[in-house]
């Protein structure tokens, strides 16, 4: 039987941004106290889980969930630390921007922008000045997984060691990379999914199972790489925050906009909907709802 490694995969709590219509990639906003609501039962919910490490983005939406879950966690401890590498996708001059759905085909993007208007970008290689396409977020998500992520595979491996289990607090495009990366280093990988829509607080989960690795039989991975096989367990799982109540008053207290509809459309991959600062459907195993960001 091969000795496993397990990888939680955390979106942060609900951010102030979250309630607006405008790009937010590294703009930096707080959570809202619905947000810090949300964080602290996902702490509550994972207080029995015992997480050797915990890995977060530097925003502070991401960082300050992760702190939740740290604060949480007892004794011994988890390791926890952060890295802009875990930063959601960058939308350089677009950043605290209004997104917009409407466009006209015959204007470049830095027309659009010269009227004050920031598009939706549909291309693989489109982005705004400044900014990150999907596929510099790809590129991205491969360095993160090679700091964060692999170490803690390959450590299994050399000191044939069990019951490492990694929680990555980090945000909904940069989720779906990261997940869709770590699959694509298994042997049999699985099909191509979406992984796109976690609601706040909401965690996927990866299995990364070493074949020929032991508990107390060390293998040398420097001499033989180990073959991985990968497998999605859980997507967009939220339990703990299915009876949390939006409470009036206090920071980022307003309701959704109601466009927000059409986010999810978009993220869904659906023709002419419209898009927002991070992914917003989820279209992977999970029962839970669409989220809304």
């Amino acid at each position: 039987m091969s000795s496993s490694v397990i990888f939680t995969f955390i979106r942060h709590g609900e951010s102030i941004d979250n309630l607006r219509s405008v790009w937010a990639g590294w703009k930096d906003a707080p959570l809202s106290n619905h947000g810090m609501n949300q964080a602290r039962a996902l702490g509550e919910y994972f207080a029995d889980t015992h997480f050797t490490a915990i890995h977060a983005s530097d925003l502070k939406r991401a960082f300050t969930t992760a702190q939740a879950l740290y604060d949480h966690q007892k004794d011994p401890k988890p390791s926890f630390d952060s890295s802009e590498l875990l930063r959601e996708q960058n939308f350089g001059v677009a950043e605290g921007k209004p997104w917009s759905f409407k466009s006209d085909p015959a204007l470049t993007l830095e027309e659009h922008m010269a009227k004050g208007v920031y598009p939706v970008l549909y291309g693989d290689d489109e982005k705004f000045p400044e900014g990150e396409s999907t596929k510099d977020l790809a590129e991205r998500a491969r360095t993160a997984l090679a700091k964060f992520v692999l170490p803690h595979v390959w450590q299994v491996a050399k000191e044939g060691k069990t019951g490492i289990h990694v929680a990555i607090v980090s945000h909904g495009l940069c989720i779906s990379e990261l997940v869709s990366e770590l699959l694509k280093r298994g042997a049999k990988q699985g099909r191509d999914t979406d992984y796109r829509g976690l609601l706040n607080t909401a965690w996927t989960r990866v299995v990364v199972d070493i074949e020929g690795a032991q508990e107390g039989q060390p293998i040398d991975v420097d001499k033989e790489p180990p073959i991985l096989v990968t497998r999605v367990t859980d997507v967009n799982r939220h339990s703990h925050i299915d009876n949390i109540k939006r409470q009036q008053g206090g920071i980022g207290n307003a309701a959704y906009d109601p466009r927000q509809g059409d986010i999810r459309a978009f993220f869904e991959g659906k023709s002419g909907a419209l898009s927002a600062s991070e992914g917003s459907v989820h279209t992977g195993v999970s029962h839970g709802e669409n989220a809304v960001e």
